[in-house]
């Protein structure tokens, strides 16, 4: 339980291009200004449903916590995007999956009061901090799921050259390399045969896509190790999170590392993560 967050402003992140959020936006206004709380929407939600918004940047410094009205989708892109400011993220889920933003519509309001009550934890999930680099240049990124290296088109393979803590590992040929946080084992990487992995362990993930080699197979390591990544061969493509691409070449680096400061989620005391697994993933079906 928690009582020591205070909520005097809450800044809110629609989904993109549903316009049919505005009733739900509406709902969640109300139920936090029955406590006094200023809402605040980023500037690009707001001309969605014809409100007067705020810069992105604006909302999130004045924010006691965030807001993020869809899916995974726009949650993942929301902790992404606010990771500077390490405010906590209260996912209403408006989507189909619900593995992150886990409450749904039709209780908002109560959880929302419960927010003000302190019955309610805040799970602080692993992100990845990444530098991709050349002579030239250099740029920061953040990923809350998983950064890909993959093959710039579908009829070419890529090699990969893996390096953990500036020693050599590995080299891997096929279709790309998943390097995957925790609670990204159950998106991308599950999907190319990676392990599931409980999304409050510090490690890393590396699952291999379509390996031109039977013997390659996923790899979970310490969060403390620093990965490095390089293309020697051809180019290729970066992929942060499934929502950003960015050109990777022989001259590129990719280093990795966790990120100082994890996401801080907000979610029912009484969220079970194997409970959320075994409906999500339908699993003891028949039982």
């Amino acid at each position: 339980m928690r009582t020591d967050l205070e909520i005097e402003r809450v800044g809110i992140v629609l989904r993109p291009s549903t316009p049919e959020l505005k009733a739900l936006f509406y709902q969640v206004k109300s139920a936090f200004e029955k406590h006094g709380a200023e809402v605040l929407v980023d500037s690009i939600s707001a001309g969605m449903i014809g409100v007067l918004g705020q810069e992105f940047s604006t909302i999130c410094e004045k924010s006691d916590i965030l807001v993020c009205i869809g899916g995974d989708g726009t949650l993942i892109s929301l902790a992404r995007r606010s990771y500077i400011y390490h405010k906590p993220i209260l996912g209403i889920n408006a989507g189909t999956l619900g593995f992150l933003a886990d409450i749904n519509p039709s209780e908002t309001e109560s959880f929302i009061e419960k927010l003000y009550t302190g019955e309610f934890r805040i799970d602080e999930r692993m992100m990845i901090e990444g530098t991709l680099s050349n002579p030239k240049v250099q740029k920061s990124l953040h990923s809350f799921n998983d950064i890909v290296i993959s093959r710039p088109s579908i009829s070419k393979m890529v090699k990969v050259d893996a390096y953990i803590d500036k020693k050599w590992f590995n080299t891997y040929y096929g279709d790309g390399l998943i390097v995957s946080t925790p609670t990204g084992s159950t998106a991308y990487n599950l999907a190319a045969g990676g392990p599931v992995t409980f999304p409050l362990t510090d490690a890393f993930i590396l699952t291999p896509i379509c390996p031109h080699s039977l013997t390659q197979r996923p790899l979970v390591i310490p969060a403390d190790f620093e990965i490095e990544i390089k293309t020697p061969e051809k180019e290729s493509l970066v992929i942060i999170d499934g929502q950003e691409q960015y050109d990777f070449g022989p001259d590129d680096t990719l280093v990795i590392k966790k990120a100082p400061i994890g996401a801080r989620l907000i979610h029912r005391v009484e969220r079970n993560y194997f409970d959320v697994l075994r409906e999500k993933l339908s699993w003891g079906q028949g039982r």
